[in-house]
């Protein structure tokens, strides 16, 4: 086995963090709109020669809300007008149960932050994993990363329901802020 090695690496989560999000979920590249500054953010943080990467639950698959087809369409758009401003998102892992479903995939489990760690080679400890729900936190938590809560998306009802195990999280207005915090 290879070692594993140290790069700066940054998990995001993507609906709500770089994404409005939607309770009647992003069904399609008309309805994914990125939140002001996500894609800046994204574009300072891999300009840093940092490694962006996604991991995203998309139980709209498993509700039969759209295809792998339509959620490609979606990633491909992101990355696109990611990659129009300098940026890049190294990869993205997603999980296409729903939360009825027993999976290791779905956070807050650990599947797919440990998915990109095995595909790029990173070690997650301390990694900054940015989310907007307390199932982003909790799965951070649980592979050692280190959670920071955005309040854009469900972020700030997030805040107002936060365990003492996770008071004292970095919390930030939005994805600019977050990559702000990381490159100070």
């Amino acid at each position: 086995m290879a070692p594993v090695k140290q790069m700066k690496l940054v998990i995001l989560d993507r609906d709500g963090v770089i994404n409005h999000d939607s309770e009647d979920y992003i069904k399609s590249p008309a309805e994914w709109l990125p939140l002001p500054g996500s894609l800046e953010a994204i574009a300072d943080l891999s300009s840093a020669g940092i490694t962006v990467a996604v991991a995203t639950n998309q139980s709209g698959l498993a509700r039969g809300l759209f295809d792998v087809d339509a959620l490609n369409r979606i990633n491909s758009l992101m990355n696109a007008r990611v990659a129009a401003i300098g940026g890049r998102i190294d990869a993205i892992a997603f999980c296409p149960h729903g939360p009825w479903q027993a999976c290791d995939c779905r956070k807050p489990a650990p599947g797919l932050l440990l998915a990109l760690s095995a595909r790029l080679n990173v070690a997650l400890e301390g990694v900054p994993v940015i989310g907007d729900s307390m199932r982003d936190l909790e799965a951070a938590v649980n592979v050692g990363a280190t959670p920071i809560l955005v309040r854009s998306g469900n972020g700030d009802k997030t805040a107002r329901g936060l365990p003492p195990a996770l008071a004292g999280i970095t919390i930030v207005d939005d994805l600019r802020a977050a990559a702000q915090s990381i490159l100070s």
